[in-house]
């Protein structure tokens, strides 16, 4: 296989090794799967490169993209790449505030976007960016050249042999992309990351999967953020059909119709399969319902390497057969690898994934280290539950005094964009990248996340709490879909708690009791003693200064759209505690303790 030191090097793979790859690819419109090739991939992008050079684009020209996960993101990333430009990709939703902020600070020049929804949230604020140039849109949009143009222009071009020129220059170092953080605690920064960052980590994360390029994935988290982004060239490095989703409405159906191999998911998306299969459970009745929640309880005990004896492995093979067997054909019925990134996933849950023959891999890492850092295997050794696997080959890791987590490696980020004390904040002259995470080393081996540093507050006691192992007890519990814990100056722990109203409802039809609404239901008395019984369960198992005295339960569900949830699912707790800051004064200043010794 030929070596691979620049992105668009995959597209030698393609003149190769995959030449003859009908289907590598795919996305769905008016009903039918349509597929690019090989060939079609290797052409569209030389062509576009061209139409790009005969737009005026020149190396270090910054182009934004602000596209859905489709074929096209490809054709444009490669592209740019081959051109010596810089991708600038936006998330479609963030606000116009955000959008100002990004295409000024990275003093973009053109913005290809997706279609009419995307246009309406830039349109007004193009106007007034003179530096922008041009637009062109992926899908038709009134009164803005389709991407097509430049693939014309690119066919009509004479200056291949210039284009080549600008490609044997281009070095593993240079600066490739500008990948702009999601902002949870503030204003999102530009993460200026080179062609060697990205290659150093998709080259190594394709040794764990073991795919072949028969094989299929399934990507729908946005491409726009680095972890589907670099598992997007795991799967072109493989040679695999890609298989695309524009909204993570349409997963379900298309779980179905691909039945895929793969798929990368957030924690969120894991528990919230889990949840669902759960309240699946809880409307059988019967016999199917005690066998349903036995198979779960196995789940629950799965341990690797079959530790649990023979017995045990007899129940689970039954459990399989009766119950996880169903799960799987939810899935598609193919998946044999499930990668869970951006936040953690709790050991209970990735045992019963497990236990399903479900085999779920955890990573950790950020933006600014291209992402991993680390990253279970499914080679003997490289899995433990509660940790996010072993260190990356050719990333170090140390701990600093506190405990926090500092990287250094090929995959370390060139710095921050017009932002140089900030990289100097984060990059020390020895070169080592502090990422902001308190962790450990797990049986010398194993890299365990205990908490977010800054996400660590004081009570006015003097007491400490990490909000995120709390957090996590809580996400355990089929009742709560988000919890965020607050308490820094003040004496004790409080909550804003968003339950689980697809749970509730099941929960009341089981119990006989209306659902009206989600308003509603967190003031029925019934439905709230419910919710108060189950904090009180999880304070038990919390240290003192852990648990949960006061909480607030909201109407409205937490999503990306409306700002509560981060591109990975992660909470943004600046903007939460600004949106709640009435809600939060107001449970501190009731005189109603939730929870009673």
């Amino acid at each position: 296989m030929k070596p691979v030191t620049r992105l668009f090097d995959l597209l030698d793979l393609y003149r190769d090794e995959y030449r003859a790859k009908p289907d590598l690819f795919l996305s769905k419109s008016e009903g039918t799967w349509h597929a690019y090739s090989s060939a079609d991939y290797i052409h569209l992008s030389h062509n576009l490169s061209l139409g790009l050079l005969e737009l005026g684009v020149t190396p270090g020209t910054r182009i934004a993209m602000v596209v859905a996960n489709c074929p096209e993101w490809n054709f444009f990333d490669m592209a740019i790449m081959q051109t010596g430009a810089i991708q600038v990709p936006i998330y479609p939703t963030i606000s116009e505030e955000d959008y100002r902020y990004i295409l000024t600070d990275a003093e973009v020049e053109y913005l290809v976007i997706y279609n009419q929804d995307t246009y309406k949230r830039v349109r007004q604020l193009v106007k007034k960016l003179p530096s922008v140039k041009a637009i062109f849109s992926i899908q038709k949009v009134w009164g803005i050249p389709l991407w097509t143009e430049l693939l014309e222009a690119g066919r009509n071009s004479v200056r291949a042999a210039e284009l080549e020129k600008i490609k044997s220059v281009i070095l593993p170092g240079d600066l490739t992309s500008i990948i702009y953080t999601s902002g949870t605690t503030g204003r999102p920064k530009g993460v200026m990351l080179s062609h060697g960052n990205f290659v150093s980590n998709f080259m190594e994360c394709a040794k764990i999967p073991g795919f072949t390029s028969h094989e299929k994935a399934l990507s729908f988290l946005p491409l726009c953020h680095v972890y589907e982004r670099m598992l997007n060239y795991v799967y072109q490095y493989l040679g695999m059909s890609v298989y695309y989703a524009q909204s993570l409405d349409q997963v379900p159906a298309y779980l179905q119709e691909v039945r895929p191999h793969t798929f990368a998911a957030v924690p969120r998306m894991l528990e919230k399969i889990y949840n669902k299969v759960v309240s699946e459970g809880r409307n059988l009745h019967g016999l199917q319902k005690r066998v349903f929640f036995w198979a779960l309880r196995q789940g629950h005990n799965f341990e690797l390497n079959h530790k649990q004896g023979w017995f045990y492995e007899i129940k689970l093979w039954i459990a399989n057969l009766l119950v996880f067997s169903k799960w799987r054909e939810v899935l598609g019925g193919n998946v044999r690898l499930i990668v869970s990134g951006g936040a953690s996933l709790h050991p209970r849950l990735a045992r019963i994934f497990w236990a399903a023959r479900l085999k779920v891999v955890e990573g950790y890492g950020l933006t600014e280290t291209s992402p991993v850092i680390a990253v279970q295997h499914l080679n003997p050794g490289g899995m433990k539950f509660g940790t996010v696997g072993p260190v990356l080959p050719g990333v170090e890791v140390k701990f600093a005094g506190d405990g926090e987590i500092l990287c250094k490696g090929p995959n370390v980020m060139l710095g921050y964009v017009n932002r140089p004390e900030r990289t100097r904040e984060v990059i020390d002259p020895d070169g080592w990248f502090h990422t902001g995470d308190i962790g450990e080393m797990a049986d010398g081996k194993y890299l365990r996340i205990t908490d977010r540093k800054k996400e660590i507050f004081k009570t006015s006691t003097g007491k400490y709490i990490a909000p995120q192992p709390i957090e996590q007890r809580f996400s355990e519990s089929p009742f709560f879909d988000h919890i965020i814990v607050l308490g820094e100056d003040h004496k004790y722990a409080a909550a804003l708690i968003v339950p689980n109203f697809d749970h509730l409802k099941s929960w009341c039809r089981v119990k006989r009791i209306p659902y009206l609404s989600n308003r509603h239901a967190i003031s029925d008395s019934k439905i709230v003693l419910r919710l108060h019984e189950e904090v009180n369960r999880i304070n038990r198992d919390l240290g003192q200064t852990e648990k949960i005295k006061k909480f607030r339960l909201l109407p409205d569900e937490w999503t990306i759209e409306s700002g509560e949830l981060s591109l990975t699912m992660k909470l943004r707790r600046k903007f939460i505690q600004e949106k709640y800051f009435k809600e939060i004064e107001e449970t501190y200043r009731s005189t109603e303790y939730n929870y009673k010794e």
